[in-house]
């Protein structure tokens, strides 16, 4: 290269460059141009870097980082990169064409919607309110969409919480009757205010069934044997976290034995879930970690009391299975992808029979014990039937081809859930007819009604023809409807691995009127687990780099990264 420079580029020569005193330049300086950056294609990066901060939850202050300016610059040479003013006006405009575009996709929908709503405060000690809906659409998908991660200045009464839910549906243009129920966790301001909308609308107050199965859990647990067992494994886990050595000598020990090479897990006293994974990790490295704390060059001899004694191992091997059942219906019905109110009945019944299972250590049996009193006390409401009003859960078991048959009930209480959902049939179709009746009196305007008789009666119509008729068509709908019923509930169950949506999408002709009540119900979700997802991504927006964002932009970029990927 450098030959044919001198030979057919006399002028960029070596030689010409050395005779002036110039820098040698290099061969890309001839090779490689400098590329434009046109508007569209600018436009296009802009966009680009716009949607990578908020899928990504990264700063806007990340476009006035030297290192992220110096890659774009490597990227494109030509690309002029705007300054953080600018990308916060397009995040505000792209957060008010995502409003639009979620206001439109609810009005579409005739499906009814379920809210879920929790509070929270970030690390910047300011307060929110994360309010999420759920609905099925026409092609029987379940869609969550979060609405707002609302910034709160007042105090957080059950009056203020219920009206600032009312001002998140306006936001949005979802009006009242359009929502089935809140689902909540048992803080007594927002059961206040599930309890105000409820008198209000009508609308169902649904606690969230992973708070309680926290409660129950917690209470639980506070056995004496039991609290100083944990106290003792989680000094054993501190132990090894705050410990290089220790830690270090833990991950030898796991290869020499072909156990996991797994980090031993801190429990938190919010998730009692994290209890278990706790207890369950520390049961898998038992010997690892025995073998290290037995080690005089890695624990010093006043620390070898850390290993816990065989009765506390024992207790803990007891106690992991005991929880075990609690685990996986806390993960299951925490679920938002899928449907999981229909699941609550079947699964209390589940843990119910669980805590009938007999262990050995007296700590473990009185866990069984209370755990049993406990799920039976904050559920007794959802997993029977009282009289002729079945709860809204076991409504949805009803209508989840999986659990139809109510297996969990007696034959009389199963009567009645099946007549339930017959009236409740009844009502909606009813419903439906009023609101399409009132749609088509908005199109026309009718005489009034004694005008209507008198010229039916000068024309020689009966009116009482109409009447009869009217009566004739109700009957023939109250049996189109217990057909529908008595055919549904006679087929045999889905397995449990299949898909109750995907069931009703392939049924809907032939169950129309039950098919609108399940679209209306199943939606629900079981916990609020979805509006608590929603801080999870505030957290990381809202963390200390980040502290001085305003809390209206925490609630736009919350709610762009929630929602961009579903729309």
């Amino acid at each position: 290269m450098h030959e044919h420079l001198k030979r057919k580029h006399s002028v960029a020569s070596v030689s010409s460059n050395s005779a002036t005193g110039a820098k040698q330049r290099c061969v890309d300086d001839f090779v490689v141009r400098k590329s434009s950056c046109t508007p569209q294609i600018a436009e296009v990066f802009t966009e680009s870097i716009l949607n990578m901060i908020i899928m990504d939850m990264r700063p806007l202050s990340l476009v006035e980082d030297e290192g992220f300016k110096q890659m774009i610059q490597t990227f494109h040479p030509g690309y002029t990169l705007p300054s953080r003013t600018h990308f916060t006006k397009l995040l505000e405009g792209k957060y008010e064409e995502t409003v639009r575009e979620i206001t439109s996709a609810l009005k579409l929908t005739n499906s009814k919607i379920a809210l879920t709503a929790d509070a929270w405060t970030s690390v910047a000690t300011e307060a929110y309110l994360g309010i999420t809906c759920h609905f099925i659409n026409d092609e029987w998908e379940l869609t969550s969409l979060c609405l707002t991660t609302m910034p709160l200045e007042e105090r957080h009464t059950g009056p203020n919480i219920a009206s600032w839910i009312e001002e998140a549906l306006a936001r949005f243009e979802i009006p009242a009757n359009k929502i089935v129920g809140i689902v909540h966790d048992n803080g007594s301001n927002i059961v206040l205010a599930a309890n105000i909308l409820n008198k209000k609308y009508g609308w169902m107050s649904v606690r969230c069934a992973g708070h309680t199965l926290q409660l129950v859990v917690n209470h639980a647990l506070k056995q004496t044997q039991i609290t100083k067992t944990l106290g003792a494994a989680r000094c054993l886990v501190a132990h090894f976290r705050k410990s290089e050595l220790a830690s270090s000598k833990l991950k030898t020990k796991q290869q020499q034995m072909g156990t996991p090479e797994h980090k031993l897990i801190q429990d938190v006293s919010t998730r009692w879930n994290s209890t278990f994974y706790m207890v369950t990790r520390l049961l898998e490295q038992r010997w690892p970690l025995t073998a290290v704390l037995s080690d005089p060059t890695v624990t010093q001899s006043q620390k070898q009391y850390l290993d816990l004694k065989p009765d506390q191992w024992a207790l803990l091997d007891e106690l992991a299975r005991a929880l075990q059942a609690f685990e996986c219906a806390t993960v299951f019905l925490s679920g938002e992808s899928y449907v999981t109110v229909s699941a609550l009945p079947p699964l209390v019944r589940g843990l119910l029979k669980s805590t009938q299972v007999s262990y050995d250590s007296a700590p473990v049996q009185a866990f069984q014990a209370v755990a049993s009193e406990e799920t039976n006390a904050r559920w007794a409401k959802e997993i029977t039937v009282t009289g002729d009003n079945p709860s809204r859960q076991i409504i949805a078991a009803a209508l989840d081809p999986r659990f139809k048959k109510l297996k969990f009930l007696t034959p009389e209480e199963r009567f009645s859930v099946q007549s339930k959902v017959q009236a409740l049939a009844l009502q909606s179709m009813h419903d439906s007819q009023k609101k399409l009746q009132a749609n088509e009196n908005d199109k026309a305007i009718a005489p009034a009604k004694g005008t209507v008789t008198a010229i039916d009666s000068l024309l020689g119509f009966d009116s009482s023809t109409d009447s009869d008729s009217e009566t004739k068509e109700q009957e023939s709908n109250n049996q189109a409807i217990t057909n529908e019923v008595l055919m549904y509930f006679g087929e045999q169950p889905l397995p449990k691995s299949e898909s109750p949506l995907t069931w009703w999408k392939l049924n809907e002709a032939k169950y129309p009127s039950l098919a609108s009540l399940a679209k209306s119900i199943l939606c629900i979700p079981a916990t609020s687990a979805p509006s608590e997802r929603l801080f999870s991504a505030a957290g990381n927006i809202a963390s200390k780099k980040r502290a001085s964002l305003t809390p209206e932009h925490v609630d736009m970029l919350t709610f762009l990264h929630c929602n961009l990927k579903k729309l």
